[in-house]
């Protein structure tokens, strides 16, 4: 780590996007820095408690120093006091993010830290999401080979990151290899047919040096290697395009699965057309027992190998994200499906400007689980920890809805300096599933948000929210006002109020001001206790209130 660290700063020493003489490479350096902050202040009402921290952050500074054929980065984060809601392991400061690449037309090398997805990430995808704490980079060495036209393949191995450590007893290695067809058919690019075939494979050698019994008397003889594959093929043509998608994994007992040996599955199929005016997309995804972390005994968003992604809509909206769902490792049939077409301007139901129609269902099922308990003893059987766990048809479904939305928007220019948006959407929410409890939630949310531009340098957007149900705490409204001063300023009030049970208003009041590549937001308010997703991953926030600061720059 030393040596690499020692070689990224005489990197960095050189000027950017200077060279010696014509024989030496330019070096060009970019970077950036993030800083959110927050003075707390107690808040009985919303429940938030006392810090001796008089102000929390998450603070990142990252460096990149690029030429023609080497590459160079390394991340200094602080987090001694981090923002509530992250993991206790999240605390800590250091740099756990450096790496060196070289690279050549036919291969690249990686030392160090880097990240990597194989496919749609179903048995590998390390990533950095920071606002759910999420850093699951490996440390050790990545090959990138490109041997002849069309074929592109991947080897690494490593050691996954958890916050401050790398975990020692756990290693992570594969390869990819992606065949890209059409490269080879020239008829096939001449009428824009495009065919990309991939496989992967994963292991995970995890030493077996931790005792976990099924009965105080079975100890469980837990697998040092779990591995995982996965085939794909993606074709495209014209508008249209298709990819399936197949991973399995060996048997790998582990907290998530209540240490079950079983093996694990996955499977997805998603088309989508698009022409001048017309989208389409249907996707389904069949998942069973595919939770892969690194460290088997591991809970929490740490420690994941792979990722499934959700098929549900992320919306940005507040209401209607107040019920975000997250993937169900253990098992689920997730279906999505979405139309959106534009009715042309000067028609009926165009108008003068036209209109944007998109509809958008989303539905997420349990799969059948039939127990397959062990007989340990003549008519001695046992079901759980160390036991096959369970049986599941392909075709069949459980008996639990998990996550259902189907939302309607439309996007309307209504005059030439005023844009209106409307949604409606109807949502059931199984609560006990996704957090644990609170049973099943169906709400009713409704959202218009208008656009006016007052005039070149003065535009006002304004949002009113209203979600309806009678489970949980109730009824909600929201209420936005933002400002947008070209080309420095931005001024934001906002009001989330529980108008069903708790009668509490979560206010919300930010000044923004922008210059070249620096931001920097302050503001003062209360946010209400929730579940941040992203991806259909989910970590909770609780409930805060004081001034926030946040500072953004890119060089």
């Amino acid at each position: 780590m030393k040596k690499i660290l020692s070689l990224l700063l005489c990197l960095a020493a050189i000027t950017p996007g200077m060279a010696q003489d014509d024989n030496k490479e330019k070096f060009v350096v970019s970077g950036s820095i993030q800083s959110d902050i927050l003075i707390p202040q107690d808040d009985e009402a919303i429940g938030t408690q006392h810090t001796d921290d008089w102000a929390l952050t998450n603070t990142y500074a990252d460096v990149k120093v690029m030429s023609q054929h080497l590459e160079a980065g390394a991340r200094f984060e602080f987090l001694e006091h981090p923002l509530p809601g992250f993991e206790n392991d999240f605390k800590g400061w250091g740099v756990p993010h450096f790496y060196v690449k070289g690279q050549t037309e036919k291969a690249d090398l990686t030392l160090g830290t880097f990240y990597e997805q194989f496919g749609s990430g179903f048995i590998l995808r390390t990533y950095e999401e920071r606002s759910l704490g999420i850093d699951n980079s490996l440390l050790g060495a990545r090959i990138g080979l490109r041997p002849v036209k069309g074929v592109s393949m991947k080897v690494l191995s490593g050691l996954q990151r958890r916050y401050w450590s790398f975990s020692k007893k756990s290693l992570v290695s594969g390869g990819d290899v992606e065949l890209s067809v059409d490269q080879w058919v020239p008829s096939m690019q001449e009428h824009g047919t495009y065919l990309t075939l991939g496989a992967s494979f994963v292991n995970k050698h995890e030493k077996a040096d931790e005792d976990i019994f099924a009965t105080p008397v079975y100890k469980l003889n837990l697998p040092e290697n779990v591995n995982a594959w996965d085939v794909r093929a993606n074709l495209s043509s014209g508008g249209f395009n298709v990819l399936a998608e197949y991973a399995q994994k060996t048997q790998d007992p582990s907290y998530d699965n209540g240490y079950i040996y079983r093996k694990g599955y996955v499977a997805m199929l998603s088309t989508s057309y698009s022409q001048r005016g017309l989208s389409v997309l249907l996707q389904a995804k069949r998942s069973d027992n595919m939770s892969f972390r690194s460290r088997r005994s591991m809970n929490g968003t740490s420690t994941f190998i792979n990722h499934l992604p959700a098929f549900t809509m992320d919306h940005t909206y507040a209401l209607a994200a107040l019920y975000p769902y997250a993937t169900h490792p253990e098992g689920e049939w997730a279906y999505q499906a979405e139309l959106g077409y534009n009715f042309k301007k000067n028609t009926l139901l165009g108008g003068k400007y036209g209109t944007g129609v998109k509809v958008n269902f989303s539905h997420v099922h349990a799969i059948q689980q039939t127990p397959h308990p062990i007989e340990i003893q003549p008519n001695e059987y046992f079901l759980g920890a160390g036991s096959k766990g369970y049986g599941s048809s392909f075709w069949k479904w459980g008996d639990q809805t998990y996550y259902q939305d189907l939302n309607i928007q439309i996007d309307k220019r209504v005059t030439k300096d005023f844009k209106l948006n409307l949604m409606y959407m109807n949502q059931r929410y199984n609560k006990t599933i996704v957090e644990g409890e609170g049973g099943m939630i169906h709400s009713d949310i409704f959202v218009a948000e208008g656009k006016y531009k007052i005039n070149r340098k003065l535009t006002l957007r304004g949002e009113l929210q209203y979600l309806t149900t009678k489970q949980d705490e109730g009824d909600w409204a929201f209420a936005l006002l933002e400002l947008s001063m070209l080309p420095h300023w931005m001024f934001t009030i906002s009001d989330e109020w529980n108008c069903g049970e708790t009668d509490l208003h979560y206010y919300q009041g930010l000044v923004t001001y922008n210059l070249g590549s620096h931001r920097i937001q302050a503001g003062y308010g209360r946010t209400r206790a929730g579940y941040n997703c992203s991806g259909g991953v989910c970590r909770y926030v609780p409930a805060q209130k004081g001034f926030t600061i946040s500072y953004n720059y890119n060089f």
